[in-house]
């Protein structure tokens, strides 16, 4: 049992602590990187996570000015699912105040790849196309005295893999890769009048658009599949989206299928399965291979 459970939140932030005699769990969300999407909630295996509206969190002497994700204390137990599945990486789990997430340690659940490349040589000077186009602000270009362009970091771990970088880069200098696959798809016919909320909550701008005719379009190449869109609409069933794939390191499942089921579908959970079943056929074979030579 804790000795004490202690919460903390406003506009900006929101701290979750389980204090223990020997250690102290925390979870911490930067609200200034949520984006009120759907994967913490949906992944979450105690549903400890809710989003909720503004409207929602005026208890607080401080509420948030947007849609955002929030924590039931008395059913968090600090797996830190949330963590790891955020790819806004707005999460941040400890232990004794040291970064830790359990289902990560436990191989109960995968990492998940945040993939950017990036090929300094083929920068000219003082090119800073990349760092311009990112949404999210996450690129800095440094430049040797020359204008020589000498590094390009890369923030990966709050990188939601949207490959604007990549497809604005005219030098095929930047490479990434989706975190996640999927289709979206938006029946205009259910959209109440002169209502833009999906437009508004996209955390990346230009996927989501109002069009000439008055209507939402979609720009699905950048698309992320968040379902932050999904979340902030009115209108049940306007907005149709599917998680097809999400890339990760490999996991020894428990935790991960059962996330992968309410994040994609039970059909593609069960190619995953698939897939993972011939790997390891695959890997099996090699080694018995190996050893007969």
């Amino acid at each position: 049992m804790p000795v004490k459970l202690v919460k903390n939140e406003d506009a900006n932030s929101l701290l979750l602590e389980r204090i223990m005699y020997t250690k102290r769990y925390t979870l911490f969300l930067d609200r200034s990187r949520c984006v009120g999407c759907e994967l913490c909630e949906l992944a979450c295996p105690k549903e400890a996570i809710k989003i909720a509206k503004p409207s929602e969190l005026k208890h607080l002497e401080e509420p948030p000015k947007r849609i955002t994700a929030s924590i039931l204390e008395d059913k968090c137990n600090f797996c830190g699912i949330c963590s790891e599945i955020c790819i806004f990486g707005a999460f941040k789990q400890s232990i004794n105040g040291k970064d830790f997430v359990p289902v990560l340690e436990s191989e109960s659940f995968p990492k998940v790849i945040h993939e950017v490349k990036v090929d300094e040589s083929k920068c000219p000077p003082g090119c800073r196309i990349c760092e311009e186009a990112c949404p999210l602000h996450l690129i800095n270009v440094k430049f040797s005295p020359e204008g020589k362009v000498i590094k390009v970091d890369v923030d990966k771990e709050h990188c939601p893999g949207c490959r604007i970088c990549e497809i604005k880069c005219p030098y095929d200098a930047i490479h990434t890769r989706k975190i996640i696959t999927g289709v979206i798809s938006i029946n205009t016919s259910l959209c109440p009048e002169g209502c833009r909320d999906c437009v508004d909550a996209c955390p990346i701008p230009g996927v989501l658009f109002i069009a000439d005719n008055g209507k939402v379009g979609i720009n699905e190449l950048f698309c992320v599949y968040c379902g932050a869109c999904r979340k902030a609409c009115p209108v049940n069933g306007a907005i149709d989206l599917r998680r097809v794939s999400i890339y990760h390191e490999r996991v020894k499942s428990g935790a991960w299928n059962k996330a992968l089921e309410k994040l994609t579908s039970t059909l593609d959970m069960s190619k995953e399965l698939r897939s993972k079943s011939g790997l390891k056929a695959y890997d099996s074979v090699k080694r018995l291979h190996v050893r007969r030579l």
